[in-house]
């Protein structure tokens, strides 16, 4: 068995010199190198703007879809829209481990749920079997595999395997919730009725207690009514997120004229970085978890309206996440039925 560099640089066919994430195509043979494991994959989860972008190429045609997904992974090794960059997680089975992979407490059989971007993990699809078109979601016959620096969970056994991955695909931003968002703060999340911005709501409200202010942007009268039912938001805008003056207006109309401590950008399109920049006070904090985001924009957007705001790339890792996300659905049984009716 041949060794493996932690990081999957053994993996990367070109450009060389870079990591497995930023190379045009990789290794994706099945024969796993002493500090990998194998895996059989079950599912799938696109992440949304990628989802999204392949949705509209081909007019929500399944087939079509199928076809663009396999022509990525035949051509990459790895699923990474080459439109929008982004990838996603997968669910599946170990199948077998490298003797040198470090988590010895691993075992063959285990299903787990990869906490790393499909951008570099290299796949091989057998077969598609289903799209699933309003949740994000491609079941497959495939096989992937784990490099030694990977991050992983495995599956919870208190709630369906479909419904812990579609919390685990976006368990970065409600952690990142949990550390940016003060006692008494006020939060405003863009893109707060999708999967992501409902556990944004949830996490922001318990954390900035009686005396904060969660204010939810959304593009809809509907999607104002379902956070309604869920009522973890003191306040709703509705509002495009693109249009940054009409964003603007609606929040500090929300929030006593005032900008706000903490923005959180959820959604999944393009040309949301000013709203978040002008809601957002001086000295405050803007949290891009959206992979839409353009850093260009952002920062020279900010540079143009003289504001003096911290933003954050929405990095999909963050100590516990996992867990943080997992127990948002064990603790408000409002966000599991939501899950579980779109997810199961």
């Amino acid at each position: 068995m041949k060794n493996g560099n932690k990081f999957g640089v053994h993996r990367v066919i070109e450009p060389q010199g870079v990591l497995p994430q930023a190379a045009q195509k990789i290794d994706n043979t099945m024969e796993i190198y002493n500090n990998e494991i194998l895996i059989d994959v079950i599912t799938l989860n696109i992440d949304s703007a990628s989802f999204t972008q392949l949705k509209d190429s081909s007019n929500c045609d399944k087939e079509k879809m199928k076809k663009q997904i396999l022509a990525i992974v035949n051509e990459r090794g790895k699923m990474q829209n080459p439109v929008t960059g982004s990838g996603g997680m997968l669910i599946g089975t170990i199948k077998e481990i490298g003797p040198d992979f470090p988590n010895k407490n691993l075992k063959v059989g285990d299903k787990i749920a990869t906490l790393v971007s499909l951008t570099l993990t290299p796949l091989k699809i057998e077969k598609i079997i289903d799209i699933k078109l309003d949740t994000d979601q491609v079941d497959v016959k495939a096989q992937a595999i784990l490099f030694a620096s990977g991050i992983y969970s495995v599956l919870p056994n208190d709630m369906p395997e479909k419904l812990a991955l579609a919390a685990l695909d976006v368990a970065g931003a409600p952690a990142q919730v949990d550390k940016l968002v003060k006692a008494g703060n006020s939060v405003a999340i863009i893109g707060a009725a999708g999967k992501s911005g409902i556990l944004c709501c949830y996490q922001a409200m318990k954390n900035a207690g009686p005396n904060g202010k969660v204010i939810a942007v959304v593009r809809s009268e509907k999607r104002k009514q379902e956070l309604l039912e869920l009522g973890y938001v003191t306040d709703i805008v509705i509002a495009d997120a693109t249009n940054a003056v009409d964003v603007y207006e609606g929040v500090l109309k929300a929030n006593n004229g005032n900008q706000v401590d903490v923005t959180i950008n959820v959604v999944n399109i393009q040309n949301t970085e000013m709203s978040s920049i002008l809601i957002t006070k001086d000295s405050g904090v803007v949290y891009f978890f959206s992979m839409a985001t353009s850093f260009t924009k952002a920062a020279l957007g900010a540079e143009g309206v003289g504001t003096d705001v911290t933003m954050l790339i929405g990095n999909g890792y963050s100590k516990n996440h996992d867990q943080i996300t997992l127990n948002i659905l064990r603790e408000s049984k409002k966000i599991r039925d939501v899950f579980a009716q779109k997810y199961l």
